[in-house]
């Protein structure tokens, strides 16, 4: 067999693995624009005047351009990008929060998705009760959630601070009961963007062993992060996003040694 051949044979063997490797998320060509008024509005009512009037003076913003990827199960995809580059945009669209001005996005799986701190929680509920709301916002139901109540409440190390109402957390204490509620099941697909960052050091090294618990039962992870350590030590592959354009996509070690140089 020539060298040629068998190197034909390695791409195709690779092909075939790659294509029996199930994509969990597909995005394809996604671009997101935004409008954004140059125009100080001091009311709803001068704004929808204005609109109607045709004197709202605005201008695009393409937070995402054209970028395309595609996530398998099983892995943990990091995205990285300075401040700017479109991160939590694409979180965003891929958690269904906002549908992308072109292109689409398809996924094979329930997402939970944490993103900013407090979405999904009521600042005048206490944190017991907001373990219901937030849980059935996720899609769990009351029974789960009152069998999962104390493992809830023992991960979050919050102890009576439970029965506080929750504006009086603090950032580090939102996102450890954000975090505990999210990951009380092993979900499909779980989309973290820089949540992790938040909180002492113990809860964060904490939440990395929960997360390392979740990647190995086979959940998919789509992380946003600043620490490139943090996505060196957790993720498969990288994508990084420069300007809301995809740059490069590949190998973890690969990509940040591009990215930090």
């Amino acid at each position: 067999m020539s060298k040629e051949t068998k190197r034909e044979l390695r791409e195709r063997q690779a092909r075939d693995a790659e294509r029996q490797r199930k994509k969990m998320i597909e995005v394809r060509d996604v671009s997101m624009r935004f409008r954004l008024t140059d125009d100080k509005i001091i009311s709803l009512k001068e704004f929808v005047t204005r609109k109607l009037s045709g004197k709202l003076k605005t201008n695009e913003f393409w937070a995402l351009k054209h970028a395309s990827f595609d996530v398998y199960k099983g892995e943990v995809m990091g995205i990285i990008g300075h401040n700017g580059a479109g991160k939590s945009t694409i979180l965003k669209v891929i958690s269904g929060i906002l549908k992308p001005t072109e292109g689409s996005v398809t996924s094979h799986g329930n997402i939970v998705p944490m993103l900013e701190l407090g979405s999904g929680f009521d600042m005048d509920l206490t944190g017991h009760e907001n373990i219901f709301l937030n849980g059935a916002i996720l899609g769990y139901s009351e029974e789960f959630l009152q069998s999962k109540h104390d493992e809830i409440v023992a991960f979050s190390e919050l102890g009576q601070f439970i029965e506080v109402p929750i504006r009086n957390y603090s950032s580090g204490m939102l996102a450890r009961l954000a975090f505990s509620i999210a990951t009380v099941v092993n979900p499909e697909i779980l989309i973290v963007d820089e949540i992790l960052s938040v909180g002492d050091a113990d809860f964060q090294e904490k939440s990395r062993k929960r997360m390392l618990e979740l990647m190995s039962g086979g959940t998919t992870v789509l992380f946003v992060s600043h620490s490139l350590q943090q996505i060196r030590e957790m993720c498969d592959r990288v994508v990084w996003l420069e300007h809301g354009e995809v740059k490069a996509v590949g190998e973890t070690q690969e990509v940040c040694d591009e990215y930090d140089h």
